[in-house]
């Protein structure tokens, strides 16, 4: 969740409690950047596969008069640098770990990553003296290669037993089965409106963003229609690595009151 002490006349004045960071990590080849494309677009590209170093994306929405914001890390599989993945999970509110069903080495590399997000978040808590709950869905991705899986549903019920904050799906994206579904599962988790999930929101263009600003200044006490809308925000630029670790360090050692917290709008 990054935030900022102030704000210039062209943000949305978002309040810190509707800003949430998704990332997702996992091996090389499992389908992260699938899954983000169907939740950003809809779609799944076929075409030659592309390693991803890192990509950022940034989601607006207007869900029954209030406006939120989602930022979501598409992280290397390749992990280059392992500071840099130290810091996404330190920034991260909610975490997507995706390994393939046709692939052990993937499943045990997401058993490592789940235990890294605890021991890391873990190190944040002592910290800043918070209850810290860490929202995770752990995806056996290409479930249409049912004829080639090598991970057994007893080992992954053994991974997420007994976590009441973190949950387990089997999914596809090129078919897109169940992927809704894990996305209303981790916002719920996460105490954010189902409405993000793709298939319950209205999708509308960069074009419409006045409309969010009208939504987010109206007035509280006027009832709202209970419309949700999703935009896609268009050349989105991650937050640099100091305000990163200046977000780290402000929280570490109290930072400012939360009341007058916003989000990031770049």
């Amino acid at each position: 969740m990054i935030k900022k002490m102030s704000h210039s006349e062209n943000d949305f004045d978002i309040p810190a409690k509707n800003c949430c960071r998704m990332v997702i990590l996992g091996s090389t080849k499992v389908g992260k950047t699938a899954i983000v494309s169907r939740f950003l677009n809809g779609r799944f590209d076929e075409d030659q596969y592309t390693p991803t170093i890192e990509d950022f994306h940034r989601k607006l929405y207007s869900i029954k008069g209030d406006v939120y914001q989602l930022d979501i890390l598409d992280t290397s599989g390749n992990h280059p640098f392992p500071a840099m993945r130290r810091l996404s999970i330190l920034t991260g509110d909610v975490f997507i770990l995706v390994f393939s069903l046709d692939n052990r080495d993937s499943f045990q590399e997401v058993q490592r990553l789940k235990q890294q997000i605890i021991e890391t978040k873990s190190c944040l808590k002592n910290k800043t003296k918070e209850n810290i709950d860490v929202p995770l869905v752990i995806c056996g991705n290409k479930g249409d290669r049912e004829f080639y899986r090598e991970v057994q549903k007893e080992e992954i019920e053994q991974l997420v037993a007994g976590d009441e904050q973190c949950a387990y799906f089997e999914i596809s994206a090129k078919r897109n089965t169940n992927v809704d579904q894990m996305f209303q599962t981790l916002f719920t988790m996460a105490k954010l409106p189902n409405e993000m999930s793709p298939d319950l929101h209205r999708k509308v263009s960069v074009q419409y963003c006045d409309m969010l600003r009208s939504k987010s200044l109206k007035n509280k006490n006027k009832k709202d229609n209970g419309d949700a809308y999703g935009i896609v925000a268009p050349f989105a630029r991650r937050p640099s690595v100091h305000s990163d670790l200046m977000y780290i360090k402000e929280k570490a050692i109290g930072g400012q009151g939360k009341d007058k917290e916003r989000c990031t709008i770049s």
